[in-house]
């Protein structure tokens, strides 16, 4: 995945968090009131995008550490061939 995946899974995520929020910072939800409509709508589409844009980001950390332990591996290799050589 290219760096401007990962932004965008970064920003996503943030805006997914913002989204959630948002009801609160902005005032749109009464304080001590029932829960409005568009902050029902706000938190289940927020956790939503957060949710699927984090399991992303997870995904594309774990594929690159798998990347950099099978380079360690085959430098590794590379070591002990030179050694016995």
């Amino acid at each position: 995945m290219s760096k401007l995946g990962v932004t965008a899974l970064a920003v996503l995520f943030l805006g997914g968090l913002w989204l959630i929020a948002a009801p609160f910072a902005v005032g749109y939800q009464p304080l001590g009131g029932g829960w409005v409509t568009a902050t029902r709508n706000d938190l289940w589409v927020g956790a939503l995008v957060s949710g699927i844009s984090f399991a992303g980001l997870v995904v594309y950390a774990a594929d690159a550490l798998r990347e950099l332990a099978a380079r360690g591996r085959h430098a590794r290799g590379r070591e002990a061939e030179s050694v016995t050589d």
